[in-house]
């Protein structure tokens, strides 16, 4: 039964009420709440364990609509406007579970990593912290990106975690991902617990490696609305050529593959193009006897050797690369050299200097596989074409709609991106309705949680609240996502 259906039934056998007489004792139906709500994973994962939803945050006002549509609640809007204990203790109701999966844009990789810096919101988890303090629930689950675990050099995570402890909670942190268990998706995600009983019988869910398949998602008789791009369709023949070409005998690269560099001499070493600008402000590079770009002539302006050096090497004060770029450019200049009677030609073909800089690079993550490039899952990224096995899904992205997995032809029919109703088998939201517009969608699909992970997290958190006919995978066998 899908997540959706399965909270839906245990609401309408409750009568829609809440049963439970006191706080903090077993009971028929804990109460929680649901704060940076979005989609409703936690809701959904809660759901399932028979818990009642008495209170739900969500600032955008479409998924809010939705949040009502889905979950019969009207959801708050901006945190922020419970401005004081007053406001909070009137307006939130008592819960026995707080969960929130607060913004992770200021902590993440792929943001500014400003963390608590950010006044818009890395400093939403105070609000969460004061709800804890003035309500008292005696359980929490906060997910975030695995980052703010080393974010700020570790300082993020301690302060959190002695911020929490200093409210009377023991906490404890772990990081999944779905494909641990079961479920066709790579989606690392820190998740903290906190119990105001102690978590010493606590323990947190198993970690599966038993494979997964990406078609146990797939609707094959589904159609994308969105068209891909001409010039992705581009791209990716172009490096299904390169594939191709490759000798059989060959292994391909288990780094990045920066066609830029290919021909290019620019110095990487010892000092770097901006560090010759600096040094020589009116020739540059010039009469160095160097290349730049896909071994590009650098005998012109300064401007115009800055448009013929690779992006990830041209920019300004930038006077020594770090060891792990150094590595990179080294190994993909060794890769040419040694590999240029059918390189060549295939950059004399598909001239991949006039493509976007995301579409230069390849990154192959299917060693061993045949090299056809329509048998696996792709993804656009800033740092190239990822090519994965079909055994599992890129992580689903919501800063933006040009990351969504494509599928290649042979796994779907035709190349097409993966569709939002697949994407939500993904996240076991299955049941649930998305927003209207597929954009829309993608970017708060991206944005939720987990249902499954946080169900097999919170079963074994909340064992004393659960009734034992609720709890159905204490076994620890891997969740499957529904096909």
């Amino acid at each position: 039964m899908r997540a959706f259906e399965q909270t839906m039934r245990n609401f309408a056998r409750s009568g829609g009420t809440d049963r439970t007489e006191v706080m903090g004792t077993i009971s028929e139906a804990f109460r929680f709440v649901d704060l940076f709500a979005g989609l409703g994973g936690f809701h959904v994962a809660l759901g399932e364990l028979e818990g009642r939803g008495v209170f739900a945050a969500e600032w955008e006002p479409t998924l809010r609509a939705l949040y009502k549509v889905n979950f019969g609640i009207d959801a708050w809007g901006d945190l922020n406007d419970l401005s004081s204990d007053e406001i909070i203790a009137r307006s939130v109701p008592d819960h026995h579970v707080l969960t929130a999966g607060f913004p992770c844009q200021p902590f993440s990789k792929a943001g500014d990593q400003l963390g608590f810096k950010d006044t818009n919101q890395g400093n939403l988890f105070f609000k969460v912290h004061d709800i804890l303090r003035v309500k008292r629930p005696l359980h929490f689950i906060l997910e975030n990106v695995p980052n703010i675990l080393k974010h700020d050099g570790g300082r993020t995570r301690a302060t959190i975690i002695r911020l929490l402890e200093e409210l009377g909670y023991s906490v404890e942190v772990e990081h999944f991902s779905p494909h641990e268990f079961g479920i066709p998706q790579v989606r690392e995600r820190a998740y903290f617990v906190g119990s105001l009983n102690g978590l010493d019988h606590f323990e947190w869910p198993a970690k599966h490696k038993a494979p997964t398949e990406l078609n146990w998602v797939l609707r094959h008789e589904a159609h994308s609305r969105r068209a891909i791009p001409e010039q992705t369709l581009r791209a990716i023949d172009m490096w299904g050529d390169f594939l191709r070409r490759s000798p059989a005998a060959l292994k391909l690269p288990s780094f990045p593959i920066w066609a830029m560099e290919f021909g290019a001499t620019y110095p990487y070493e010892d000092e770097t193009p901006s560090g010759v600008w600096a040094r020589r402000p009116v020739w540059g590079l010039r009469q160095m006897g160097l290349k730049g770009s896909f071994g590009q002539s650098l005998e012109g302006t300064i401007d115009e050797q800055i448009t013929r050096i690779p992006s990830h090497a041209n920019r300004a004060g930038d006077f020594h690369f770090p060891k792990w770029k150094r590595t990179f450019i080294r190994q993909n200049r060794e890769f040419y050299q040694a590999n240029r009677s059918w390189i060549d030609p295939w950059l004399e073909k598909w001239r991949p200097q006039d493509f976007h800089s995301s579409f230069q690079k390849l990154e192959w993550n299917a060693q061993g596989e045949e090299r056809d490039i329509d048998n696996f899952v792709l993804q656009v990224r800033a740092s190239g074409l990822r090519v994965k096995r079909p055994t599992t899904s890129p992580s689903l992205i919501a800063f933006t709609e040009t990351q969504v997995p494509i599928l290649g032809a042979n796994l779907a029919g035709k190349r097409r991106y993966m569709t939002p109703a697949e994407c939500a088998e993904l996240q076991c939201l299955g049941g649930i309705q998305l927003p209207a517009s597929d954009i829309n969608a993608y970017k708060a699909l991206g944005n939720a949680v987990n249902a499954q992970v946080v169900k097999a997290i919170a079963e074994r958190l909340l064992c004393k609240l659960i009734r034992p006919t609720s709890i159905i995978n204490s076994d620890l066998e891997p969740l499957r996502a529904t096909a």
